[in-house]
C-alpha cells in the first residue's frame, strides 16, 4: 500500500505533512501579531506610550488663554502655580 506520497518507495513520507503545519503556524503568529499592534491605538504592542504633549497642563492653559477664557494675568499666576507644584517638568 502506496501512503503518505509513496513513503516506502522514496518519497517524502510522513515529512510531507509538517509543510502545511509550518505555514499554519506563521499564519497564526501574523494574525495575532496584528490583532496584537493593531488594536491598541496609541498604546504600542508592549505598553502604553507616554501622553501626548498636547495633554499637559501648560497646554491646557495656554489653549485657555489662547481662547480667551482667562486674561494673561490668571494666565502668569497659574503657570507659576505649576512650577512650584510640578518644577519646570511639565513644559
Amino acid at each position: 500500500m502506496n501512503t503518505l506520497a509513496n513513503w516506502g518507495g522514496g518519497g517524502p513520507g510522513p515529512w510531507i505533512l509538517f509543510l502545511p503545519l509550518i505555514w499554519a503556524a506563521v499564519v497564526v503568529g501574523a494574525v495575532t501579531l496584528l490583532r496584537r499592534t493593531a488594536g491598541r491605538g496609541r498604546r504600542g504592542p508592549w505598553g502604553p506610550v507616554d501622553r501626548p504633549a498636547g495633554d499637559s497642563p501648560l497646554a491646557v492653559l495656554g489653549r485657555r488663554f489662547a481662547s480667551g477664557e482667562i486674561d494673561e494675568d490668571e494666565y502668569w499666576r497659574r503657570v507659576s502655580v505649576l512650577d512650584e507644584q510640578f518644577g519646570r517638568s511639565g513644559r
